[in-house]
């Protein structure tokens, strides 16, 4: 017996319906052909009953709209919930955005399943499909910030540039600073900027006074303002310290001033900082090329001038930090923008070894010699005076001559200005007065003194 020949066609219309995601079209291309063929034809062609076809035949009105599906709810529902038990959900979802249908259950005890409570805030449009994303906090962040006041929050950060392969050789070979010290106003973008060699507590605190001073000497108010840095050593101290490091005295002594750390781990409080690490590593340590120190500075304080003046930041409504300012300020001073870009521990040196007038017996500053001079070469200095006043005639008391100094002034004498020491020693601290064990001799020899002075008498 001959077989009859098997349907060729791939896919029914019922399993093209469930995999498909615009069902309208593929009823539309059945109903025209119904109109032209027939209903049975159609039905046999898109392997489907008579009654499916007819159906959608009846409801096409010429318009695409008019092939989607329709709600298969009853008409009457005895047991749909009331305005009043509706209302009584859509309030407690208002005081509570965030929950979902169980937990407003629990939480407001509310004597509906955990289905209809998401029908009810799903036809309203107050469920929520999704969590929000990252890029969508980030959106929301930079509108709440950018209405911030100038200098509100300035972040405060530091950045190893050891890790930058084309900053790496003329790191090592033209002793250019291993750390970048960075601050930045969040608002408006305006980045400052300190270099040095290790991550110190007191580069820390001299980067900070000098912006502070800067902002200060520009008429800027600073009532208010939060500086914000991580939990690093160059700005707490030590990890067990119990009182406030030298960083913070220097913001706090300001009043109005705080400073902030962030919470453990969490560098995503400082992303506006590390965005300019990330700028700069890509447009500064890895494009330019440097010759010597000063060349690096140079080169440094070009690019914050750039930064702050030229360079329009995309997260801030493409305008430039400068820009900004003067949106917020219109009468900020020109000179706010150019900070000079420094060397931090150069100048740390140079406030160590540029004290102010002393004491009585101590210095305002603790004084660097290389070693404290020796008494022996003081004695015989003055021994030497002493017999050149013999020689000379002069056996008048020395005392009052000027040429000797006083016990008093023996126990106080200041040791002569010696070179400084180089910037990579630790320097020792020494006190002014003439050492102790020094001190017996000194007496000695002025009882000597006293004794031929007496004879000469």
């Amino acid at each position: 017996m001959n077989k009859a020949p098997a349907d060729v066609r791939p896919y029914a219309y019922y399993s093209v319906m469930r995999q498909s995601q615009d069902p309208k079209t593929l009823r539309l291309r059945m109903a025209l052909y119904a109109k032209e063929h027939g209903v049975k034809p159609a039905a046999a062609a898109f392997k489907a009953t008579p009654k499916t076809v007819r159906k959608w035949l009846r409801r096409f009105d010429g318009k695409l709209a008019s092939l989607a599906e329709r709600s298969r709810a009853p008409i009457k529902r005895p047991r749909k919930l009331s305005a009043v038990s509706e209302r009584k959900i859509l309030d407690a979802k208002r005081q509570a955005p965030r929950f979902g249908a169980r937990r407003l259950k629990l939480e407001f005890e509310l004597p509906y399943s955990v289905k209809a409570i998401r029908r009810v805030c799903r036809d309203h449009g107050l469920a929520r499909r999704w969590r929000r994303k990252k890029p969508q906090t980030k959106r929301l962040l930079r509108d709440v910030k950018k209405h911030w006041n100038f200098c509100q929050q300035i972040d405060v950060d530091t950045k190893n540039l050891c890790d930058i392969p084309e900053y790496w050789q003329p790191l090592k070979g033209l002793g250019l600073p291993q750390y970048q010290y960075t601050a930045r106003d969040v608002t408006t973008g305006l980045l400052f900027l300190g270099y040095a060699n290790e991550l110190s507590l007191a580069y820390a605190t001299v980067f900070a006074e000098r912006i502070i001073k800067h902002l200060q000497a520009c008429a800027i108010s600073l009532h208010g303002v939060t500086w914000q840095s991580d939990n690093g050593s160059e700005f707490v101290g030590s990890w067990q310290a119990k009182n406030d490091s030298a960083f913070t005295h220097a913001i706090q002594r300001v009043p109005g001033q705080t400073h902030r750390t962030i919470p453990p781990g969490q560098h995503r409080f400082q992303a506006d900082v590390e965005t300019v690490h990330n700028l700069m590593e890509q447009e500064f340590y890895e494009t330019e090329r440097f010759t010597s120190r000063h060349d690096f500075l140079a080169a440094a304080n070009h690019y914050q001038l750039f930064f702050n003046l030229a360079r329009r930041n995309s997260g801030k409504e493409d305008k430039t930090p400068w820009q900004l300012v003067n949106e917020k300020r219109p009468a900020a001073d020109p000179m706010l923008p150019i900070l000079s870009v420094e060397y931090l521990d150069e100048l740390h040196h140079a406030v160590l070894h540029s004290p102010p007038a002393g004491g009585y017996d101590v210095w305002a500053l603790p004084y660097f010699p290389p070693a404290p001079p020796p008494f022996a070469a003081f004695a015989s200095s003055m021994a030497d005076n002493s017999q050149q006043d013999v020689r000379n005639g002069n056996r008048g008391p020395a005392r009052r001559s000027g040429r000797f100094p006083s016990m008093l002034d023996l126990d106080t004498a200041v040791p002569l200005q010696q070179p400084q020491p180089p910037m990579r020693f630790q320097p020792r601290v020494v006190f002014c007065s003439v050492a102790s064990k020094d001190l017996e001799s000194s007496r000695r020899f002025t009882r000597r003194r006293e004794a031929r002075r007496g004879a000469w008498r």
